[in-house]
């Protein structure tokens, strides 16, 4: 199967690489409680965005697209900008049920919003092979949400001193915060068009 990997796909797994290690980051922030594992986390998030950009860049410049390609491309998307922002919004704090829920609807939002696309992406591109728009926003946006969390743990603000504090509601436990991840979800799934840069 390795044989026949194209270029691209090689960045594209260097995309999940990282956000793999951005997971394990996260859990070793929880085990821990050094700060900087939060920054390491989200730096292998930023880091698999460069990998995801050069992927497509490189599929494009050899003229080696594929749809083992396109598939490997939404699972490392999953991965890095799904999965892994919502673990790091966990770790630094959203932990009460329906911060839970809301992480899981977020991921959720990413999933469908990807196999959208890949269902989609011949139509969208108007017979002309690329893309032209995206209907919702693209998951690498979750980008945005992990900066966020950067930005909270160089202020401190994690766990009991996350931002906008907590609401308890018959007796479980809401973050403010985490409405961002419900809004990001939800635009990922809306029928927005965006222009593809």
């Amino acid at each position: 199967m390795i044989r026949e990997f194209h270029l691209a796909d090689w960045f594209t797994l260097a995309n999940a690489v990282c956000g793999t290690g951005a997971l394990f980051s996260m859990l070793t922030y929880l085990q821990t409680t050094y700060v900087r594992h939060v920054y390491f986390a989200c730096g292998m998030v930023l880091a698999a965005l460069i990998f995801d950009v050069l992927d497509g860049r490189i599929a494009r410049w050899r003229q080696q697209t594929s749809a083992m390609g396109r598939e490997l491309d939404s699972l490392a998307d999953v991965i890095s900008f799904g999965v892994a922002p919502a673990v790091i919004g966990y770790g630094c704090g959203m932990q009460g049920l329906y911060d839970r829920i809301v992480l899981a609807y977020f991921v959720a939002c990413g999933v469908s919003r990807l196999a959208r696309y890949n269902i989609t992406a011949e139509a969208l591109s108007e017979g002309e092979g690329k893309v032209t728009h995206f209907e919702g926003t693209p998951i690498p946006t979750s980008l945005l949400l992990v900066l966020l969390m950067a930005w909270a743990a160089s202020q401190g603000a994690l766990g009991e001193s996350l931002w906008f504090g907590q609401i308890v509601f018959l007796g479980f436990t809401l973050h403010p915060l985490v409405l961002l991840f419900a809004i990001s979800g939800s635009l990922m799934v809306s029928r927005i068009r965006f222009p593809k840069m």
